[in-house]
């Protein structure tokens, strides 16, 4: 655990303990467009569901200044693990500090987040992430 929030887990290890805690939940912090050109973590087979919450706002990238608000609104409670999840890990690792900042937690980051790294032709999501992991996720 780091000072600032419970710290980073892979992706299969996110889906493990979302698996075996059944109040934890995934918050994916990317912006819409994201959500729905580039897909969302699917969770259904796990009885559960992905909360979409923007920590920025597209397309100025502006901070979402009421982001743990919004992600008490959408019935996440302070005292339930919450495993946060951008494209690649920067984003959520920021999220996951704000939200432990505001009383939430554990708060973990996902590290390699939902597309991971650049390969070699400089394309996302056959390189760490969630997607690259063979995770379910739905496009669109």
């Amino acid at each position: 655990m780091t000072e600032d929030y419970a710290g980073d887990l892979r992706p299969a290890e996110a889906w493990a303990l979302l698996e075996k805690d059944p109040k934890a939940v995934l918050v994916d912090v990317r912006t819409a467009p994201e959500w729905g050109f580039v897909g969302v973590p699917r969770l259904d087979g796990i009885g559960k569901e992905t909360l979409c919450v923007s920590w920025q706002a597209y397309p100025d990238m502006a901070r979402n200044e009421d982001f743990a608000g919004a992600v008490a609104a959408k019935g996440v409670g302070k005292d339930q693990p919450v495993l946060l999840l951008c494209r690649s890990g920067a984003r959520s690792r920021a999220a996951a500090i704000a939200l432990t900042a505001a009383g939430f937690g554990p708060c973990y980051n996902v590290a390699e987040g939902f597309e991971g790294d650049r390969d070699g032709d400089l394309h996302r999501g056959s390189v760490g992430g969630w997607k690259a992991a063979g995770l379910p996720w739905a496009q669109g």
